[in-house]
């Protein structure tokens, strides 16, 4: 089975998100997740069941758009070769606004196989089977502590996540007059032994949560000597201990502790999307800050470098939602283009002014996403292309700071 491209993914994942808002006036809009080994006459039969009972919906205009959508799916359905991964059919009265509705259908050929059969009727699609698909499996317990606090969180596919955050009552050095040093220092012992057990109660309760399948092994971080007394001390559940990764230095011992412990920990998990993406983004930023004129940004620049094939990566930012619009003059005398935020749903009512020519009305003659359109220009140009996520700051800045597309260049265009 071919696994996805990164593109692949990109439109996967907006295709699930343009399903997510679409809704219906009542329980309209059906989904049908027919798995590979389902039988197409049992689907028939169910599909020709609910069509009979739709006649007792009371609402006449309800029961008309359910009749129709099922309709829709029986005459898809019917000469239907199953794809091997299975297949998803959305279907239904969608609103539209303005007191209007739209009969839409959505197929989907799921990225991974699926595993279970089900036909849902109601004014949301349903979208939880496909939605974890998106969700990366391989995750990993991050633990950052000292004596005085620790914080504890996942890291799942790309995403960190803190979870608890425990503060001790370990005394400080110095002691409190008429005590003792050798008494202070055995309450001391005692509070940071306590303190320990604490965290590793807690780092247990959290990482058993997880499908030991999918658990790689917990990252280790804080200063000397605390972590080493800590992973020696066996204060974590027995199954946990032996899955300790690796013991690396931080500053910080909060929430940004975590952050800090991902990138100490970068060699061991280079192989991780999130690591790949962290190194795109931290060559682009070492090439713009340099003198090197080998990174480029904007979308005007970065789409003159592909055009003459100086682009070596294309880095996109996942939650880049952009097309890219051609209007005309009604009379032919003046042509633009325009790029603006995604507007799928959105008839092409827009009014985008008159020629600056001869003042007549401007209409709309393509539009283009323009993840598609630079995408398929990196192809024909021989550039690879990064979809960067922006569950990390990086990738935040990318999509915030940029726009969502930036470049590294093979050589300097001056551009």
């Amino acid at each position: 089975m071919a696994e996805q491209s990164a593109h692949e993914k990109y439109e996967f994942k907006k295709k699930l998100e343009s399903l997510r808002n679409k809704k219906g006036r009542g329980t309209e809009l059906i989904s049908l997740y027919i798995p590979p080994d389902k039988q197409l006459s049992d689907v028939t039969s169910q599909l020709k069941t609910e069509h009979s009972q739709a006649s007792n919906i009371k609402s006449k205009v309800t029961k008309t758009n359910v009749q129709s959508a099922i309709d829709s799916l029986l005459s898809r359905i019917k000469f239907l070769e199953v794809p091997e991964n299975g297949i998803v059919y959305f279907t239904g009265a969608v609103d539209v606004g303005a007191d209007k509705t739209n009969m839409e259908t959505t197929t989907i050929i799921p990225p991974q196989p699926l595993t279970i059969y089900k036909y849902h009727c109601d004014s949301d699609f349903f979208l939880e089977p496909l939605e974890g698909m998106l969700k990366e499996a391989k995750t990993y317990g991050l633990l950052v502590l000292d004596r005085r606090e620790a914080t504890i969180g996942l890291l799942t596919g790309k995403h960190i996540e803190a979870y608890r955050n425990l503060t001790s009552t370990v005394p400080g050095k110095q002691r409190k007059g008429g005590q003792s040093a050798q008494r202070f220092q055995q309450l001391r012992l005692i509070a940071i032994h306590d303190f320990y057990k604490r965290i590793g109660d807690a780092a247990s309760e959290i990482f058993l949560t997880v499908d030991m399948k999918d658990f790689e092994g917990i990252l280790l971080g804080g200063p000397s000597p605390t972590k080493e007394e800590f992973q020696s001390g066996d204060f974590l559940h027995h199954e946990l201990q032996r899955k300790i990764l690796g013991l690396f230095d931080v500053a910080y011992t909060d929430e940004s502790g975590l952050q800090e412990l991902v990138n100490a920990a970068s060699d061991r998990l280079q192989d991780l999307d999130l690591m790949v993406e962290k190194n795109l983004m931290q060559k682009f930023f070492k090439e713009l800050v340099s003198d090197s004129g080998k990174a480029a940004y904007g979308e005007e620049v970065v789409r003159q470098n592909l055009m003459i094939g100086a682009v070596e990566t294309l880095l996109i930012s996942e939650d880049l939602r952009s097309e890219r619009i051609k209007v005309r003059c009604t009379n032919g005398d003046y042509e633009d283009n325009i790029t603006r935020e995604n507007q799928p749903d959105q008839e092409s009512v827009d009014d985008f002014g008159n020629c600056p020519k001869c003042g007549s009305p401007l209409e709309v003659v393509e539009r283009v996403d323009i993840v598609d359109e630079l995408s398929e220009l990196s192809d024909q140009m021989g550039s690879e292309v990064a979809f960067i996520s922006t569950d990390f700051e990086e990738g935040g800045q990318l999509l915030n700071a940029f726009g969502g597309i930036v470049a590294i260049l093979r050589y300097n265009t001056g551009m």
